[in-house]
């Protein structure tokens, strides 16, 4: 029994050092590429780590192995115009590129196979085409959303000409991309601040949105409602849910396919233009077809304290912007927001400054057409660019909420932070990694003049781990871990700079 103790404590080590260990490999920067250059980590497939690399006109699949060393470089020679949009969408043994592009008058939506050296398989697939394009658009149309489990794919768009009756057109297909369904919907619009938002695809290959309607100035929602559309319909449904006396900002939607509901949740005021006071929650079942909770949570002073970060007790949640709904299995969920703004030569911004929310992206106008790309505001270029007016990213606490299946709220917890940057924001924000156990957030602290990539996680209890920086991190690369992806239980890929030129750490936990 005495020499167990000694066993017991060295066995318990082993543990801790494990636990805290990570492993980090670096690619070679690759002196072709470009500086101001975008790319994406689309994941790793049989073996081979996959990066779409983009510079003006020129197009690339890289793939590296499993020491980060480059393998290929594949020129997609196939696309030989100037792309406006790019999505990936991986699978066990391929990957589908979804771009699209216009030509002359026409905008077409196309997706190509890729295998795991990210070579062609097969001619590029039409999923829709849009005519009549009598301006030469910089932008994208069409917006791609997918189930969770990958095995329904929908293209759509959306004709606001009409300020009453907007003219939203869905393609769904399955996997093979084989169209199951496409459907042109008259979708009425009664209010003058009417938008829709939130599209969500579930496994059935139902799609479901919020109709939402704003006040005179836009600066909240007053109004909403579900819109259902069934997979293989040409016909629709619109709910209004119960609102009480708030007001609404920055809704999501999340379809929990286990359970046949489809979770809306948002920040809510009490005044228009109000301080955010707390979560409204809603959760529709589907099989049923009506709602089945209808709840809000305010927040509690001491929650609210621990989340500010230089401003009041007030005011502490009007820089939170939602970014994470993660459903649990038992129909409870998680919420995960992130504090941030900008300014702009002096003037900062707050909520209202943003036309849906986040400061991180900004709506365009499509004239004719619109792609409501609000359902996923975070997205930005990944490439540097200079511009003569200073714009300073701020990404501050990170607030973490659990609910119970019933809507209570289990616990709250904040990982403290604060972050900074000019003209660029890829090096502020977190990214997040769901170990199963834990949920990892990776972000940069600043130490002296570096920034040091830092990870915390937390329990299902609500237990926030504070794990020593990262070590063996190597001086010159600085890391970009909000674009960072998880390509494995315990490994992800993220992008980093290292002498201006763009490179990637595969990291193992």
């Amino acid at each position: 029994m005495k020499r167990s103790v000694p066993v017991f404590i060295a066995c318990l080590l082993l543990a801790c050092l494990n636990g805290f260990s990570q492993k980090i490999t670096y690619s070679e920067p690759d002196r072709d590429d470009a500086r101001a250059l975008n790319f994406e980590v689309i994941g790793k497939l049989n073996g081979n780590i996959l990066v779409y690399k983009n510079y003006r006109d020129l197009h690339f699949i890289a793939t590296y192995d499993n020491d980060m060393k480059m393998t290929g470089k594949v020129k997609l020679d196939f696309i030989d115009y100037r792309l406006l949009g790019t999505e990936f969408l991986q699978y066990p043994d391929y990957v589908y590129m979804i771009y699209q592009y216009q030509k002359k008058s026409i905008m077409y939506c196309m997706a190509v196979k890729l295998d795991a050296n990210g070579k062609r398989l097969g001619e590029p697939v039409q999923l829709d085409s849009t005519d009549n394009i009598n301006f030469s658009s910089t932008n994208k149309i069409y917006s791609i959303i997918n189930s969770d489990d990958k095995q329904k794919i929908m293209v759509f768009k959306i004709n606001t000409k009409n300020d009453k009756l907007h003219v939203l057109t869905t393609s769904l297909f399955n996997k093979d991309l084989i169209l199951q369904k496409k459907s042109r919907l008259i979708i009425n619009m009664p209010q003058r601040n009417d938008f829709l938002s939130e599209f969500t695809l579930d496994n059935d290959g139902d799609m479901v949105c919020v109709r939402a309607s704003g006040t005179a100035s836009n600066d909240n929602i007053n109004k909403i409602g579900l819109l259902t559309k069934p997979a293989l319909l040409d016909t629709y449904t619109i709910a209004d849910l119960k609102l009480t006396n708030i007001y609404l900002d920055d809704i999501r939607i999340k379809a929990d396919n286990i359970n046949k509901h489809y979770l809306i949740t948002s920040f809510l005021s009490k005044a228009k233009r109000g301080n955010v006071e707390g979560l409204y929650y809603t959760l529709w079942d589907k099989t049923q077809n009506k709602e089945i909770l209808n709840a809000t949570t305010i927040f509690s002073d001491e929650f609210r304290e621990d989340a500010k970060g230089e401003t009041s007790i007030k005011t502490a949640f009007n820089d939170f912007f939602l970014k994470n709904v993660i459903l649990r299995k038992d129909g409870g969920f998680i919420i995960i927001a992130e504090s941030a703004y900008t300014s702009s030569r002096g003037n900062t911004l707050n909520r209202w400054d943003y036309l849906y929310g986040s400061p991180y992206w900004s709506p365009v106008d499509y004239y004719t057409w619109r792609s409501p790309v609000g359902y996923y505001p975070w997205w930005r270029s990944n490439s540097f660019s200079n511009t003569n007016t200073l714009t300073r990213y701020f990404a501050d606490n990170i607030a973490i909420v659990s609910f119970e299946p019933n809507g209570k709220m289990e616990w709250s917890n904040v990982i403290r932070k604060s972050q900074y940057d000019d003209n660029t924001d890829n090096f502020i924000g977190y990214g997040l990694l769901n170990m199963g156990d834990q949920l990892h957030f990776i972000f940069n602290v600043q130490e002296k003049r570096s920034m040091i990539l830092s990870d915390q996680s937390i329990t299902p209890a609500g237990q926030v781990d504070r794990s020593p920086t990262f070590k063996n991190l190597d001086k010159g690369y600085d890391f970009m871990p909000r674009h960072a992806k998880q390509i494995g239980a315990r490994q992800a890929v993220v992008p980093c700079q290292y002498r201006g030129f763009t490179c990637f750490a595969k990291i193992e936990f």
